[in-house]
């Protein structure tokens, strides 16, 4: 893969971390966004004047925005955006609140949705560029349902990117707009998560957990080799065809 100008959001952490330690080892440029800033510039500091950190809060258009444009006075450019910021919940759905789906839609949808409206148009401009929103299993298949607001949050993702996508085929072929959809990944996402009890932790039917590396690795070959989408473990393509099939009967099975 020639190197490459990469901005992730939720790079402090996780999986925007470990990408960012897979494509700096690689030679790429990178710019990275979160908001707790002491985490942040230890992911960028082995990468020297490679890797410039931004504070972002990605729920703020402007602060959005900002970031795309510390990108081009760094390097000039973008290649590929990487919408990763997000955050879980743990709520029954018939509990939620206001405060709960505003929260839930402002890290996890309209982040990306300020992302996307920030760098396409450069994308446009240059005719080529790269847009990754990073979605969850659980935005197709319902199999953690105290998680119902988040993953709504992310089927809400999952139609925003494909929207995009279909604008953009036919005029910019070569402006690509992917979906990443993991499972269970070994972060201390579930942890941080709205509401979350204290050591709790979150089983999946859709295969053994993986780990954030193994994620990042995805995304890095989803960057060389650009599709649509992907499920980051191949159990989760294999349930959403199932519960696509016959959902009736997926829930009545899954709920035993």
């Amino acid at each position: 893969m020639d190197t490459k100008v990469v901005v992730i959001t939720g790079a402090s952490s996780g999986i925007g971390a470990a990408l960012a330690r897979h494509l700096g080892n690689s030679g790429n440029s990178l710019v990275l966004g979160a908001r707790r800033v002491g985490r942040l510039e230890k992911v960028a500091e082995p990468f020297g004047d490679r890797a410039v950190s931004v504070r972002t809060d990605v729920t703020r258009r402007p602060d959005v925005e900002g970031l795309r444009d510390r990108a081009m006075e760094a390097f000039g450019r973008v290649d590929v955006w990487v919408n990763n910021a997000g955050r879980g919940i743990f709520r029954a759905p018939l509990e939620l609140t206001d405060a709960d789906v505003d929260d839930m839609m402002s890290v996890n949808f309209k982040s990306v949705l300020y992302g996307m409206q920030a760098i396409i148009p450069h994308f446009a401009e240059r005719g080529e560029g790269h847009v990754i929103n990073v979605s969850s299993f659980l935005g197709r298949v319902p199999l953690v349902t105290f998680r119902s607001a988040y993953n709504a949050a992310k089927a809400a993702v999952n139609a925003l990117t494909a929207n995009v996508r279909m604008e953009l085929g036919a005029e910019h072929p070569d402006v690509h707009v992917s979906l990443v959809m993991p499972g269970v990944v070994t972060t201390d996402f579930h942890r941080e998560a709205l509401g979350a009890p204290e050591g709790t932790s979150v089983s999946s039917a859709a295969g053994a957990a993986q780990s954030a590396d193994e994620v990042a690795e995805r995304i890095v070959d989803l960057i060389a080799h650009p599709v649509a989408e992907i499920y980051t473990n191949p159990a989760g393509a294999q349930l959403a065809r199932r519960y696509y099939e016959d959902v009736a009967a997926f829930e009545r099975n899954t709920r035993g």
